[in-house]
């Protein structure tokens, strides 16, 4: 940002010293301005102005252009420090490992506190994995119920309007949500079968939600026959449909919202095994 705004001011004042030095060259020249100046007697002290103001837009682009070349050079060294100390965490972890290895392997008095902290670091690391994986298929379980409550609410007004004596467009459009739905349905279908996956092995609530859809055979009779016993059908089967994805969606919601505490707690039981690990494997 700072190198952008030294780039920009590096220009203007470029600009402005070379519409200065322009107005020079014209009193310097054979030019209607050098002619005019010369009738009214004051070339002399206009040439005078327009070379004093060159030569100070001069002096502000060269002040500018240092502070551009001087911000690149910090940047560059900024660049070239970053890359070293990319490499840094993982030599650290390195040299980290290869000491406990030691030490372990070793009579040293803080070997049993190392291996105790070894197995909580495998566990936890293990577990807080599991767990952000199970937050992460919930989310894609309430995202993929939000879009299909979204589409059944649309779906429910449209047959709603159908049954109180919609026609042909209506129900066309009624369907092209429903069909829309039962796609997004199978979606969210399958991200619970995903998240059903990662909970497996974590404690957790039982969930189970069902989805529906309108059959093709209720489909095509609502439409070309536009029985208001079929719009009713229909209507019913959103609505249950609605009901069952709003219920779905809360649980899902719940469950992530547990998930995410208990990985935070994991999260932080693992960095206070780290810090004391770290502390250990320093300590001469």
């Amino acid at each position: 940002m700072r190198i952008a705004t030294a780039r920009a001011a590096v220009a203007a004042l470029r600009e402005r010293l070379d519409a200065e030095q322009a107005d020079v060259e014209r009193l310097e020249g054979l030019t209607l301005s050098r002619v005019l100046a010369a009738v009214r007697g004051d070339r002399d002290d206009a040439l005078a102005c327009e070379r004093a103001e060159a030569d100070a837009a001069r002096l502000r682009l060269a002040e500018a252009e240092r502070l551009l070349a001087a911000l690149r050079d910090e940047s560059t060294r900024i660049q070239a420090r970053r890359r070293r100390l990319a490499t840094a965490p993982g030599e650290y972890a390195a040299v980290l490992d290869e000491r406990e290895r030691l030490l372990t392997a070793s009579d040293d008095p803080r070997r049993p506190r190392l291996l105790d902290l070894a197995e909580q670091r495998g566990r936890l690391t293990a577990e807080h994995r599991e767990v952000t994986e199970a937050v992460r298929a919930a989310r894609n379980a309430e995202g993929a119920l939000h879009h299909l409550r979204e589409l059944l609410c649309r779906a429910e007004d449209w047959s709603t309007y159908d049954v109180m004596g919609g026609g042909l467009v209506t129900s066309m459009v009624k369907h092209e949500i429903l069909d829309e739905a039962a796609q997004t349905s199978a979606r969210a279908d399958r991200t619970l079968a995903a998240l059903r996956t990662e909970l497996a092995d974590l404690p957790g609530p039982a969930l189970d939600p069902t989805m529906r859809g309108s059959g093709e055979l209720t489909k095509f009779t609502d439409i070309w026959l536009d029985n208001v016993l079929t719009d009713f059908v229909v209507l019913r089967r959103v609505e249950r449909s609605l009901d069952e994805t709003t219920r779905s969606q809360g649980e899902v919601a719940a469950l992530r919202r547990v998930l995410e505490l208990r990985a935070a707690e994991l999260g932080a039981r693992l960095a206070a095994v780290e810090a004391e690990r770290g502390e250990l494997l320093e300590r001469s």
